[in-house]
């Protein structure tokens, strides 16, 4: 699962007889944990192929959502980084937001989502001011908001006009742990959506002209053209079960994590298996790697700064023990004291 699911799976432990409304739901890609709670989906769950091409209905996402009726609750409880946060609760009911992002596509990320695709992103492009205008007033709706990181809740402040409180997701440091040795080292790794906004494409132009292994671990729609353009040492894993990616964890010698992410999850697990993280040097990296302790910077989109950052870490020598004790900062018991104080301030 990613980053979203296992924060919901963590909410669903929280929650355990909790209704859950979402626009779309794929039994197979989340967990029992989730699965057995009451599930409800819009009308977009009917339409053939949407798993496959649900970002061509981006724009329809806001009727969607403003088509479902909530019954009257103690709290509305939403995990956003979409459109979920826009959902009207029932007169009198509580709307606690964990807003992993204000809409990418609106404001930051428009190209990133549809520039690969000419003639959506034409259709598309004229909805924008709208899109904008829908986000802002219907963030209005929600009682208090909570940021996965100071990044975002800049965002928050700016695209919203709204303060939030900040809890960073949480990660499984307890099942993400060193191995009982250092590994075979012989290869750096990737764990990430296959997307463009993630930058993909950077670490295996990189790899693929510096020869060193690269291993990445997941699926996307730039599958094919990544791979295409690939030298014979990067190798694609497809999805990987959590014990596999656990395994490469321990065993690789460092992770990429090139794209500018709201938080990251993914850097976290692999610090906490004592590795270090080669990360782009903006957004929610910032906050969860420290440079030269944990990890090194790139401060420049570019294969030259990705690469001197790369050799630059793989010749540091790393104490596991102090990446460790970074990582477990960012625990499950901390998530869930900082939600526990976020729900009683916004019941209060």
């Amino acid at each position: 699962m990613r980053g979203g699911e296992r924060v919901l799976e963590t909410l669903c432990g929280v929650f355990p007889n909790a209704p859950i409304h979402t626009l779309l739901h794929y039994p197979d890609v989340i967990s029992s944990a989730i699965n057995q709670h009451p599930i409800h989906t819009s009308w977009l769950q009917k339409i053939p192929g949407m798993r496959r091409h649900y970002r061509s209905f981006l724009p329809v996402f806001p009727f969607v959502v403003g088509q479902f009726r909530l019954p009257p609750a103690d709290l509305l409880l939403t995990s956003s980084h979409c459109v979920a946060k826009s959902l009207r609760p029932a007169h009198g009911t509580p709307h606690l937001c964990y807003c992993f992002t204000p809409m990418r596509y609106a404001w930051t990320f428009f190209e990133e989502y549809f520039g690969s695709k000419p003639l959506r992103a034409l259709a598309v492009r004229p909805l924008l001011a709208w899109l904008r205008h829908w986000d802002r007033a219907t963030a209005q709706r929600v009682t208090r908001f909570v940021a996965i990181s100071r990044h975002v809740q800049d965002r928050i402040r700016q695209f919203y006009g709204r303060e939030s409180d900040v809890v960073y997701p949480p990660v499984d440091t307890d099942r993400c742990t060193p191995g009982s040795t250092a590994g075979t080292r012989d290869f750096d790794l990737i764990v990430s959506a296959l997307v463009p906004y993630k930058r993909i494409e950077l670490a295996v132009s990189a790899y693929s002209k510096s020869g060193f292994p690269l291993r990445i671990v997941g699926v996307g729609s730039e599958r094919a053209r990544l791979e295409s353009r690939a030298g014979p040492n990067v190798r694609f894993l497809d999805w990987q079960p959590d014990d596999r990616v656990l395994d490469l964890y321990r065993n690789c010698r460092l992770l990429v994590f090139p794209g500018e992410e709201d938080f990251g999850i993914v850097p976290l697990e692999a610090q906490a298996c004592g590795k270090p993280v080669v990360a782009f040097g903006r957004g929610g990296a910032l906050e969860t790697v420290r440079d030269t302790i944990t990890g090194r910077f790139f401060t420049e989109p570019t294969e030259p700064a990705l690469r001197d950052a790369v050799e630059q870490a793989a010749t540091q020598s790393w104490d596991p023990a102090v990446i460790r004790t970074h990582a477990r900062q960012f625990g499950t018991a901390s998530f869930l004291r900082g939600m526990a104080d976020c729900i009683r301030r916004c019941l209060a």
